[in-house]
This record gives structure tokens, sequence and C-alpha cells, in this order.
């Protein structure tokens, strides 16, 4: 039985996951983090019937208050590492959700993991689709040298990139850079409309109504074009059937991993 403790556990897709980790049947859910909702039941919130599951406001209470195996952040960048670190500090394994950390954050994070032999798994997104892009697009990188991403999400999302972006923007960059046919200098006009630079990939970020959360990697050769793209719904149920993964698979390693494929067996 995994003991799950789960930071940002009444948000949109924190509260399906705190649902689904109820239900399992080799999970039980001790407890989560919300400000808003502090020293209330979860179960009275979310309908799980008449069991007692304490909200915290502050981890470093809960890690006082109740026993858990598994973090599972899906808070904000603000207070995530914090919550990261101090679980990391009890011996805690962690599974990261959270969408918005960056580069350095990570590699803060991994430094933690090691000093204290924990087990940290990071996955800038749940869903299977978005595991599988991430891997097509790495392929795709080792044949065409020319790519950048586009990152769609709602009007209000307030990261950007989103953590999902990020990802990709790394794992494209750890297969190559990719070629930069007119240089930063010899650009003319509005620099900043040719994206972000994140380790050398260009990322475009659009936030607009309309839309909910979507992915592209754009690939380009001399008169072809691939495009590899994701589009989710409104629902969060695609991101619970990973988290429930992942939630499984942190305590069966040491280190630090980033990607939920990490942990799947992908027969590409």
């Amino acid at each position: 039985m995994i003991k799950v403790f789960i930071a940002g556990g009444t948000g949109w897709a924190g509260s399906e996951l705190s649902k689904a980790v109820f239900k399992h049947p080799n999970m039980r859910l001790t407890g989560v983090l919300s400000r808003t909702h502090a020293g209330k039941n979860l179960a009275e919130m979310l309908d799980l019937g008449t069991a007692h599951i304490p909200i915290f406001d502050h981890m470093e209470t809960a890690l006082q208050e109740v026993e858990f195996d598994v973090l599972v952040e899906y808070t904000t960048p603000a207070v995530a590492k914090i919550n990261i670190t101090a679980a990391i500090k009890k011996g805690k394994s962690v599974v990261i959700g959270t969408s918005g950390l960056i580069a350095d954050d990570y590699v803060e994070i991994e430094k933690a993991t090691d000093e204290n032999n924990a087990s940290v798994l990071a996955v800038g997104n749940f869903a299977i689709t978005v595991v599988l892009l991430q891997k097509f697009a790495e392929i795709a990188a080792n044949y065409i040298p020319n790519f950048e991403i586009l990152d769609y999400a709602h009007e209000d999302k307030i990261d950007s990139p989103s953590g999902t972006a990020r990802e990709l923007a790394h794992r494209l960059s750890t297969q190559r850079r990719p070629n930069v046919h007119v240089s930063e200098d010899e650009l003319v006009g509005e620099k900043a409309s040719r994206g972000a630079d994140l380790e050398g990939v260009q990322v475009h970020s659009i936030r607009l109504p309309g839309h909910v959360i979507s992915i592209e990697a754009i690939f380009g050769l001399k008169d072809e074009k691939l495009t590899l793209r994701h589009d989710s719904g409104t629902s969060a149920e695609p991101y619970v059937k990973g988290a429930l993964l992942a939630i499984e698979k942190v305590g069966t390693f040491k280190g630090f991993k980033r990607g939920l494929d990490s942990v799947m067996d992908l027969k590409l």
C-alpha cells in the first residue's frame, strides 16, 4: 500500500488525481496541501464518503502530522521547490507535476535528491499522448536539424512557456541544437517576435481564449515539413493515468529522473 500526499490536491488536475488515488486498491491518500481549503476534510469536499483526509496549508506541518511515502507536487513554481526540498530531506519520494519550473530549479532539485539518496520523478506532462509526442520528436530531431516549438494555452495560464514546452525543448536540445539560419544580430524588426530561446530551441507561447492546452513540434527541410501536435480537452482524465503510473514507479529507483517515459517500457 503506497501512502500518497498531494500538494495541490484540490485544484483542477489535483482533485481528479485525489479521487483516483483514494479509489486505487494499492494506494492510500493520507492528506493534501491547499492553502485555500486548509483545515477542511477533503473527503467531504470531493464526496468520498466518511473518510477523513486532512487538508494542510504548509508542507512542514504535513510532514510532522501525517505519514506518506510519495509526495505528488501539483502547486505553483513559487512554492513547489520549497515543498519538494522539504519532502526530500524527510526521505520521501517525489513526483513533480508542477508546470513552470525552469532548468535551474531542476538542477537544485537533482542536487538535493542526490544528497539525500532520494527518488524524484519530474514529469512535464502526465498524458500518454504527450509522452509519445516527446519520443517521436526526439527521433525526428536526429534526422531533421531545423525545428521550433509552438505552445498553446488558455488566456489565464500564468506560466509561459508551459512545463510541457520546457520539457520538450530540453529533450530536443539533448539530441541536437537546431540550425540558426538568421542570427539574432542579423534580425531586423522586433527580435522578441522570434520567441524565447530555451536551451537553444525557439519556443513561441500563445495564450488565447478558446484554447485548452496544445503543443506543436515543427520540423522543416527544403520542400517538406513535419508537424507533431498534441491537443488536450477540458477533462483532467488524461493526466490521472500517467500520474498513477508515476506514483507506482517512483519508489523503484534512486536518484532524479525526468519524463514519464523514463519509467515506461517504450519499444521505439
